[in-house]
């Protein structure tokens, strides 16, 4: 992720009060993370939960991944990354079971390459799963493809520190675009982010987050349950939905550079990065222990 990018009330009362009831929000939302290590959850059939938005019969299914059997369809990224995260992504971290795919990030010492880009070992404090598809996505003015439809079926992880992500991107990035479909704080429960980049040298974004970073407050806590992610992409507009429902919609200007991603393909990733930009100024020692980052499925439309 290139920056683009909480439970129990007797256990939150307790905490206030051991700490003389501190008063911000932002103290509360740390205590409600950071009170014990959460217990990693059972691996359990999903629910499932409404897809009428997505089974539109204009649409046609081109990319299915229901995780039963293997991730012959993903590329698995194997070394560090980007944006001052203290995660190894490894193999190891990616399971399947009962339809699952599980990410799990964990405190532990490992060494490995600083990024898969460069081999020079480095000293991680964490390690976690990132994968991305073999095959890239996105619309184009080709007949049948004009739309792309992007969605995945998530419940995401608790803890200060765990930063999971669903997005799309090309390399040299962001000559191809960036499109993050949902980047979360787990400490922040009921709020996720979408943002976009894009530039036309290597490694320097013509977007700003303060024009392309949206925060969507939500009702629920995006935690304790699965929920749909889904991006509907289309020539001049990105339109960002959370259980079939619209939260906002990007419409092409000169600050989000939305008409130049048409016609770029892009792969989808998903990963659960630890610490990094999106953490800054939080010790890791406030940082839980270990969590874990669920996908049902992930599916891909176009028309």
């Amino acid at each position: 992720m290139k920056i683009a990018f909480i439970k129990r009330l007797t256990l939150l009362c307790f905490a206030l009060n051991a700490l003389a009831c501190s008063s911000t929000k932002d103290q509360e939302d740390l205590l409600r993370t950071e009170r014990e290590t959460p217990e990693t959850p059972k691996i359990t059939e999903a629910p499932e939960t409404p897809e009428t938005s997505e089974t539109d019969g204009a649409w046609e299914l081109v990319f299915e991944d229901e995780f039963n059997t293997n991730l012959d369809q993903w590329n698995i990224w194997q070394g560090g990354a980007f944006n001052n995260e203290i995660q190894l992504y490894t193999t190891e971290q990616l399971t399947l079971e009962n339809g699952l795919l599980t990410i799990t990030a964990e405190r532990k010492s490992a060494t490995g390459a600083t990024t898969p880009f460069n081999t020079t070992p480095k000293d991680f404090n964490y390690v976690s799963g990132r994968l991305e598809t073999k095959t890239q996505f996105g619309p184009s003015n080709i007949e049948g493809e004009n739309e792309y439809r992007i969605v995945s079926r998530i419940k995401l992880p608790e803890g200060t520190g765990m930063w999971p992500a669903f997005w799309t991107y090309a390399d040299p990035w962001p000559t191809n675009g960036e499109i993050d479909i949902l980047e979360a704080r787990g400490n922040r429960r009921t709020t996720f982010q979408s943002n976009i980049f894009y530039g036309t040298a290597p490694n320097m974004p013509l977007t700003k987050d303060e024009d392309t970073a949206k925060n969507h407050q939500l009702n629920t806590d995006i935690t304790d349950n699965f929920h749909t992610y889904e991006l509907i992409w289309k020539a001049n507009s990105l339109d960002i939905l959370f259980d079939n429902v619209l939260l906002h919609t990007y419409i092409a200007d000169s600050k989000n550079f939305v008409a130049e991603l048409f016609g770029k393909k892009q792969q989808i990733a998903l990963n659960l990065a630890v610490g990094g930009v999106f953490f800054e100024g939080i010790s890791q020692n406030q940082f839980v222990s270990s969590a874990t980052m669920q996908v049902d499925w992930v599916r891909v439309y176009k028309k």
